[in-house]
Parts: C-alpha cells; sequence; structure tokens
C-alpha cells in the first residue's frame, strides 16, 4: 500500500475542509518521517490558526457592526467565511507567517529551542521568546493590508451617504418615475453605503454608483476590480471591468440612460412607480445576478436612514 499516498489524501482533505480532527492527520503525517508530508501537515496546521485568528477579529468586528445594513446578513457572513478559509489556506501555503517552517523544524528534529531540562538558561528563553515575538510580527503584517490598499471612503457615514446623494437622485430619479430614495437604496447596496466605492488604478474615485459594468458599448474609462456574481445561486468571485465618471452626477444620468435605454428592463422602468415591482422586475431581466438582490434594497428602502429621511430638491 503507497502510505505516503493515502496520507497526501488525508492532507488534501484536511486543505478543503478546515476542522479542528484534522490535527490528527497532522500527527499522523509527522509520525510519517515524509519530508513532503510533514510539510503539508504543517502548512494545514498553520492555516487553521489563521483561521481561528481571523474568526476572532470578525467576532469582535461584528460587535460594532451595523445590524440593518445589508451587509451583516447571514447570507453576506457565510460567504465571508468562504474567503476567510481560503485567505487563510493561501498564506499557509505562500508561507506568508513562517509559523508551517517552524513546525517543520520542530518535529523534523532541527533544534529551534532546547529541551525542558535545557530550556531554563537565560540565553535560550531570549531566543525563543524572540522567534515567537517575530511570528506575531509576521501575522500581524500578513492580516494589515499595506496603507496604499486602503481606499479613503467618500462618505462619512448613511446619513450623511444619504444627505449628499439625495439632491443628484431627486433630479435623477424623476426621469424614470421613481422615488429618490429606492434610487439611493440601490446606490446603497452596490456601494456599502459609499464605504466599497470602485476604484481606478490610479486609486482615484470611479464614482460608479450602481456596479454598471464596462462592456463594448462604453467607451470611457475603465476600473477593473474583484465582483462576486452568482452562478446557479452560487457565489463566485471574478475580476470585472466596471464603467468609470467623473462624478456622482454623471453616474446618475448614465444609470437612468442606461435603464432606458435597454429594451430587457423595458417592463422594470414602466413599473418605476412602484419600488417593489421595478426591482424585481430590474432582478428578473438580469441587472444583478445575485438572486436577493431586489430584497436587499428594499431592505435597505425600508431602514431608518432612509425611511426617515426628510430631504429638499
Amino acid at each position: 500500500m503507497d502510505t505516503s499516498g493515502a496520507i497526501k489524501s488525508q492532507l488534501d482533505l484536511a486543505r478543503n475542509v478546515h476542522d479542528m480532527g484534522s490535527i490528527n492527520r497532522l500527527r499522523s503525517a509527522a509520525n510519517s518521517n515524509d519530508e513532503g508530508a510533514l510539510q503539508e501537515a504543517a502548512q494545514q496546521f498553520e492555516a487553521i490558526f489563521v483561521s481561528m485568528l481571523l474568526k476572532s477579529m470578525r467576532k469582535a468586528q461584528e460587535a460594532l457592526a451595523d445590524q440593518d445594513s445589508p451587509f451583516n446578513s447571514q447570507q453576506v457572513k457565510f460567504y465571508r467565511d468562504m474567503h476567510d478559509q481560503q485567505l487563510a489556506t493561501d498564506l499557509a501555503s505562500s508561507g506568508t507567517l513562517g509559523l508551517a517552517d517552524i513546525i517543520v523544524r520542530q518535529l523534523g528534529n532541527e533544534a529551534l529551542v532546547q529541551p525542558q531540562n535545557g530550556a531554563r538558561t537565560d540565553g535560550n528563553i531570549a531566543d525563543y521568546n524572540r522567534e515567537r515575538a517575530n511570528i506575531v510580527r509576521r501575522a500581524e503584517a500578513a492580516m494589515v493590508p499595506p496603507q496604499s490598499a486602503y481606499k479613503a471612503s467618500a462618505f462619512a457615514s448613511p446619513e450623511d451617504f444619504v444627505e449628499q446623494l439625495y439632491p443628484l437622485a431627486a433630479q435623477h430619479a424623476q426621469a424614470l418615475g421613481l422615488d429618490p430614495k429606492a434610487l439611493i437604496a440601490q446606490a446603497a447596496v452596490e456601494t456599502g453605503w459609499g464605504q466599497h466605492m470602485i476604484h481606478k488604478p490610479t486609486g482615484e474615485n470611479a464614482f460608479n454608483l450602481f456596479g454598471i459594468k464596462a462592456d463594448q458599448r462604453w467607451t470611457g474609462e475603465k476600473a477593473t476590480v474583484p465582483t462576486v456574481e452568482y452562478e446557479n445561486d452560487v457565489a463566485t468571485q471574478q475580476k470585472a471591468q466596471f464603467r468609470a465618471y467623473p462624478s456622482f452626477a454623471q453616474s446618475m444620468q448614465d444609470y437612468v440612460e442606461f435603464v432606458q435605454q435597454n429594451p430587457r428592463y423595458e417592463t422594470a422602468v414602466e413599473k418605476a412607480a412602484d419600488p417593489r415591482q421595478y426591482f424585481e422586475q430590474l432582478q428578473q431581466s438580469g441587472y444583478a445576478t445575485d438572486p436577493n438582490y431586489a430584497q436587499k434594497v428594499l431592505s435597505v428602502l425600508q431602514s431608518p436612514v432612509l425611511r426617515d429621511f426628510v430631504g429638499s430638491e
């Protein structure tokens, strides 16, 4: 029987399913004295560690999360956890933290620290503490993106998002016969209340409020960013090109023209007086692949931020 092959199959399973039971598979790999299996096992242990670290960070973040936000739903958390698991695996495979290397040296009988009876000397304790501190620093550096990766939000809060965009929405929604608040609700879902705007390669805001992609008809600027699309109700991450505008006003105007001039949205435009029917028809016509798109927009429209807002055109 091919023992190394069997161990590799176990490790492949552990890599795909991050459960604590995979620790038993790590023990079997270490005992096999197979160098390749040991490396795989160490990476899996590192992935488990990073996954647990991410989960703890997410729980701390949830305490401050807006419960009314559509991005705080169970569906979003489910796909977010899937992303975190994949991130943990990628970090472990790339050796970013270095924890797997330490495990390999330890289990492979390469002395990193002295046995317990010799580790009580001051020099060995200092070496051990320095190594542990280095692991923590590498973990922190891997978890926090470089400053250049951050994109400044265009709005301070959901209330600020509504106040700034309402005059534009009132102007352009009139052309559709749509409630301005409904237009803002859709923009809020597409951008997370303006906190997750699409940016151009230069780092500048693309002012794309409605997630409109840059197809062959678009001759303006473009921005290529990761996006989540649904295929047979299953979310997949892809990269796509989106339209980039010089201002939010241009984004609003292009959205109205995009919906009005596209025959597939004709029924939706006819139902624009009723936001529920409008967004349901918009979804059915293929505006978004998310099967819950219309419901998400309507939930935001009924949220206190929009429901209680009284604006002037």
